[in-house]
């Protein structure tokens, strides 16, 4: 894989690079799913992006994915860890203040929903310190919440060998819309036992490939259009190239 930091040298560093940063999480996810679910997706999508954007010429450098999030709503689950937002945001803001040393621009890619407050937190502050900063989802139209179809199905394409199929059962399928508050207040646990929100009985691996290839032509083309919004977030372009005025539902 280009441009994998954790095992580069300090002088095969290119100047002012590209720098992908996978951002995941340490949570339950179901009794199929491993905790590093999250984290393996983001740097899934991080590298076939960097090989993708080296192959066009961009110089880019992948960083060690960090693997502890925000995950409190998951904290009823034995083995979840959680940092919370405010240890997650000067997490970012630290990292992405020594980043900017070398990097010429640097991304976070995001893998959990949970992130998404520290993320909109220490982004435009970074950003109003000059930073040439910003933050992408590892997101899919019609993707399930937690641990269901979207989830499964891409780890079973990317290591089959990290899914218990024969533990997959359906979880809460009732809109989140209608889950939200509950969950919010007192977690998943309070309104999925297995800590399963959608249904991974369908997954495939075949569906996984092509979920993970929306989500990082996804990220790729919001890379390419560098065009962020109030709260660091790179836009999606809309079909014409330009970005879009809604953007796809962040997976969580």
């Amino acid at each position: 894989m280009p441009g994998e930091l954790a095992r580069s040298t300090w002088p095969s560093i290119p100047p002012t690079p590209l720098v992908l940063v996978p951002l995941g999480s340490t949570e339950q996810h179901g009794p199929h799913l491993p905790f590093c679910t999250d984290t393996i997706v983001a740097s899934a999508v991080a590298e076939r992006v960097a090989t993708d954007l080296t192959a066009r010429g961009y110089s880019v450098v992948v960083a060690p994915a960090l693997p502890y999030g925000a995950s409190g709503e998951h904290q009823d689950f034995p083995g979840t860890v959680s940092i919370g937002t405010e240890a997650l945001t000067t997490v970012i803001v630290e990292l992405v203040r020594s980043l900017s040393t070398w990097a010429g621009r640097i991304v976070l890619i995001n893998g959990h929903g949970g992130n998404l407050a520290a993320l909109t937190a220490a982004v435009p502050q970074l950003i109003g310190e000059g930073h040439a900063v910003a933050w992408a989802p590892c997101a899919v139209a019609r993707g399930d919440a937690h641990a269901g179809i979207t989830e499964t199905s891409i780890l079973l394409c990317l290591d089959a060998t990290l899914v218990h199929v024969e533990s997959a059962v359906p979880g809460a399928t009732a809109p989140m819309s209608t889950l939200s508050g509950r969950l919010a207040a007192e977690g998943v646990r309070s309104v999925s036992p297995t800590g399963i929100l959608g249904d991974p009985t369908g997954a495939s691996a075949d569906l996984g490939a092509a979920l993970l290839n929306d989500m990082c032509t996804g990220v790729r083309r919001r890379i390419l259009g560098e065009s962020t919004d109030s709260r660091g977030c790179l836009r999606a372009p809309g079909p014409t190239g330009a970005p879009a005025s809604v953007a796809t539902k962040d997976r969580s």
